[in-house]
């Protein structure tokens, strides 16, 4: 099993900031992680919250599995301790994706207390950046 999981505000793709995220919808993305995984040979789940509790409970339900997580923190990215802590739990890979390059953007998103604790990061590459990770992953 591989987690994708997906943070705040992900549920609003194709509506959401267009110039900066695309008119592509969260079920595309959903629909991308699916075709990618039956591709693959490997089972996916794809879940998103808004609720960082939630985030936190899917990451302990991966760590007791032993599964790989793709994850997109999205503004937990930045200061999220909890969820940073969460993911340095897991035992498989971690993959980190961002739809936009966060480098290119606001000063305050070039950081992520997240990446210290991934296996790898892809950002900058819209939701392709979850069908490399799961390439990554099923390899």
């Amino acid at each position: 099993m591989i987690y994708v999981l997906n943070g705040p505000n992900l549920n609003r793709l194709g509506t959401r900031e267009p110039d900066i995220y695309g008119t592509t919808t969260y079920q595309d993305l959903v629909d991308l992680c699916l075709t990618t995984a039956e591709d693959l040979g490997v089972t996916v789940e794809v879940r998103q919250t808004n609720a960082d509790h939630e985030m936190i409970d899917w990451l302990h339900q991966a760590v007791d599995e032993g599964a790989d997580v793709v994850l997109n923190p999205a503004a937990w990215t930045h200061y999220n301790i909890a969820i940073r802590d969460a993911c340095a739990l897991l035992s498989g890979k971690l993959i980190e994706v961002h739809l936009s390059n966060i480098h290119k953007r606001e000063e305050w998103r070039h950081h992520s207390v997240i990446s210290g604790v991934a296996t790898g990061v892809i950002a900058g590459l819209g939701i392709d950046g979850y069908r490399l990770a799961l390439e990554h992953i099923a390899r």
